[in-house]
């Protein structure tokens, strides 16, 4: 790359004259003037959050209040136009919570954006942000899939992973984990900062339903200790439910197995698979004559 040529003795005076800095500086704070007419401040109470895209957990907003108390909110917020002199926000739910928080008006940017322009930037600040968890990014994934907040024609694997640029089989693992864990799991887990993909890839494959009930309190008794604790309690009672509960043994058969929460498994060796075959095609009727015998068995 050619190097910049020096000013000249003469040109060097000249830009640094006082008039010709006054000028200088007089563009300057006319750019940041311009820069500025794009940023008002506007009461929380007139800021409406409904029908957004939801990407947070929770919003831990201890550290960001303190410091939007102390030195003011810098970073503006996006939102567009709603009816009767409302707004609704596009993206900074957490700035917004913590100027609500504090009772202050918040700074805001606003822009008349359409539907798939609102969802465009609400995705685009998603994707820059480096704080969002794993499973939160795959509940974002969710999402884009479950609801109208894309069009049909984008409504699918492919679709999500265009529009969050990911490859489809990255957007089919983080779909994976959402409906193998469950949202009531997740809920209870929480964000788990701390806790990456391989490890809730192997809670998915140690889950036998969504959600268990026992798991969900396992979760949310150790939430106290932050959500990447309970994440692990969760995760240390499922590699413990085996050897809690080996099943029974059938000779010749195979194993008779509860897991932990409301799902039974019948796991049979190879073997027997025309047993197996047999099985499946009668379990049905066999299921629907031992519960008709359950119910009319006398109570312990």
């Amino acid at each position: 790359m050619a190097r910049k040529p020096k000013l000249g003795l003469p040109l060097q005076t000249l830009r640094n004259a006082p008039d010709a800095q006054e000028g200088r500086l007089a563009r300057e704070a006319e750019q940041s003037a311009r820069l500025r007419e794009g940023i008002t401040e506007i009461p929380v109470s007139q800021i409406d959050t409904d029908g957004r895209l939801e990407d947070r957990l929770s919003l831990d907003l201890a550290e960001l209040q303190a410091s939007i108390a102390a030195g003011g909110q810098r970073v503006p917020i996006l939102v567009r136009p709603g009816d009767g002199g409302r707004y609704q926000l596009i993206y900074g739910r957490r700035r917004l919570a913590a100027c609500e928080a504090l009772g202050l008006p918040v700074r805001a940017i606003v822009a008349d954006l359409d539907d798939d322009q609102a969802l465009k930037d609400q995705l685009l600040e998603n994707q820059a942000r480096r704080d969002l968890s794993f499973i939160e990014r795959a509940l974002v994934a969710a999402q884009l899939l479950d609801s109208d907040q894309l069009g049909p024609d984008l409504r699918s694997g492919r679709g999500v992973a265009e529009v969050l640029g990911l490859t489809e089989a990255a957007v089919s693992q983080l779909l994976g984990v959402v409906r193998a864990v469950g949202p009531e799991l997740i809920a209870a887990i929480g964000a788990a900062p701390g806790i990456g993909r391989p490890r809730w890839e192997e809670l998915k494959k140690r889950l036998d339903a969504p959600s268990p009930p026992a798991l969900v309190a396992v979760a949310l008794q150790a939430r106290d200790h932050g959500s990447d604790a309970a994440f692990l309690a969760v995760l240390t009672a499922v590699k413990a439910a085996p050897a809690a509960n080996a099943g029974l043994a059938l000779d010749g058969i195979g194993t008779l197995r509860t897991a932990l929460g409301r799902s039974l498994r019948l796991e049979l060796r190879a073997e027997d698979k025309d047993f197996a075959r047999w099985l499946e095609a009668q379990a049905p009727t066999l299921l629907q004559e031992l519960h008709a015998r359950w119910k009319q068995a006398p109570e312990d």
